[in-house]
């Protein structure tokens, strides 16, 4: 593709060079350069590209995007200075790979808790409605029946229209893809299309990159200012943020809740294990989901189906058979009678929405334990108060590793244990490994009695110094429990 196509969306403060040439492919890492391809020099949280930009030139790149031109000029180079590089990777690779998102009804869901479940069930159901689908989540990447392994909730934006040309290639109708809030400050998403967005909620999370509340709020918002005026805005108006988001957008404005005026209402009629008997749109329904939080998570998917012009009977037929995203209020009755649940709450409000849930289903007379971590070189602010929720709304606590990363274990539990007040003390244990954790739990418990496994989720890991050693929570319940038999 000529050069000059390539950057027609793009905003050039300074061009040097030849743009009537022919680029054969685009790329932002120097160490995937090849023969007569443009190198993106974006900077990134860790790394600077543009300290890569002669080591790209010597694998062969004739074109570099950068933000600053190096001191020493090649002759035989295009260079090209825009004012943010990430925003014109993702204008390049959109053009690049012949804009696949407008060839297909795109929505993106963005929030701090649900974003996964929602995008999750939205691919469900459609293709449960006969239509071929694209999903980009945490858990995976999926196009149709065939599944990619995720490495980013939002993946860079030349993996983005990579996959949905794939997803373009192999008939899709849609795509339903989260967009987290570090995408959308690192122009993940510009150049792509969007028919919808839904907002889910927000509360404490990834101040460790944001710093502030309202920068993350600031971030969630980006994403609804960019949306153009033919696609739909979606938001959760129980939400005390959920009206802010749609303060700029061009969007046609739609919104649902259980509790306050909207669009798309609905009412928890019962709300058991077993499921959630819901009055949804005027409508009685069960579902195989429980928690209020998934009421919502159900709402949210419904109004997007009917945005989307879908039949109403079909979809609430449909989705009263659809189970969750995998790691999420993940439960399983084990041969003694506890129950474990596996969940990736990970957050203060996501440890508090799911331990209410079980509040709100136990009989009374069950031991609530739950064991919590919070992960390693992330957002430190949360760590006192996830282990204060937890403590607050569980009769046992057992505090313990998630994924450190590379910080200290012992540390990230100090900081938690700072967080649980002196009157909940007696019923906490710290237990620095995860899997001790967990049969400590299984022993302490007694048949009928819940265990909560929160952090990790889907993972199928344990991030220790870089290395990621194979663990999965309910495997691993599974298997103590069965050892106890």
């Amino acid at each position: 593709m000529k050069l000059s196509a390539l950057l027609s969306s793009c905003k050039i403060l300074e061009l040097v060079g030849n743009t009537e040439q022919d680029i054969t492919g685009i790329c932002f890492d120097s160490r995937k350069v090849s023969t007569s391809s443009m190198f993106i020099a974006t900077v990134g949280t860790v790394v600077d590209g543009h300290q890569f930009i002669a080591s790209a030139i010597e694998k062969g790149a004739s074109v570099i995007v950068c933000e600053k031109l190096p001191e020493q000029l090649v002759a035989t180079i295009t260079y090209v200075v825009v004012e943010n590089s990430s925003r014109a990777m993702g204008l390049i690779a959109a053009a690049y790979y012949q804009h696949p998102s407008k060839k297909l009804k795109l929505v993106g869901v963005t929030g701090t808790n649900g974003k996964t479940t929602v995008a999750t069930l939205l691919s469900n159901l459609f293709q449960a409605l006969g239509y071929k689908v694209g999903l980009l989540s945490t858990v995976e990447n999926k196009i149709n029946n065939t599944v990619i392994p995720s490495s980013h909730t939002t993946p860079d934006s030349i993996t983005i229209n990579e996959l949905l040309l794939a997803m373009i290639e192999a008939n899709c109708d849609y795509c339903f893809m989260e967009v987290s809030s570090h995408a959308t400050v690192q122009e993940r998403i510009a150049g792509l299309s969007f028919t919808g967005a839904v907002f889910t909620n927000i509360s404490h999370d990834h101040l460790d990159f944001h710093h502030t509340f309202d920068e993350y709020i600031k971030a969630k918002k980006y994403f609804f200012d960019q949306l153009p005026a033919s696609a739909f805005a979606l938001t959760n108006s129980d939400d005390k943020r959920g009206a802010v988001m749609l303060q700029n957008t061009k969007a046609h404005v739609k919104t649902y809740a259980l509790q306050s005026m909207a669009t798309f209402k609905a009412k928890i009629i019962e709300n058991q294990f077993s499921g959630l008997f819901l009055n949804i749109d005027a409508e009685e329904v069960w579902f195989k989901m429980v928690g209020s939080f998934n009421a919502y998570n159900l709402l949210a998917v419904y109004a997007t189906a009917m945005l989307l012009d879908q039949d109403k009977t079909r979809v609430l037929t449909i989705l009263s058979t659809l189970s969750g995203a995998e790691g999420r209020f993940d439960y399983t009755i084990a041969p003694n009678g506890v129950i474990g649940i596996v969940d990736y709450a990970h957050t203060p409000d996501a440890i508090k929405n799911v331990l209410q849930t079980i509040a709100n289903i136990r009989k009374g007379n069950e031991t609530v334990i739950a064991i919590v971590g919070c992960g390693g070189d992330r957002d430190k602010t949360k760590r006192p108060i996830m282990a204060e929720v937890a403590c607050k709304l569980s009769d046992k606590v057992i505090l313990t590793s998630d994924n450190p990363r590379t910080e200290d274990p012992a540390a990230i539990l100090k900081e938690m244990e700072a967080g649980v007040p002196i009157s909940l003390k007696k019923k906490t244990i710290t237990i620095q490994d995860r899997k001790e954790a967990i049969r400590t739990a299984c022993h302490l418990a007694k048949s009928g009695d819940i265990i909560l496994l929160a952090g990790k989720g889907h993972e199928k890991y344990q991030e220790i110094n870089g290395v990621k050693f194979p663990f999965d929570d309910k495997q691993i319940f599974s298997e103590i429990m069965e050892s106890l038999k």
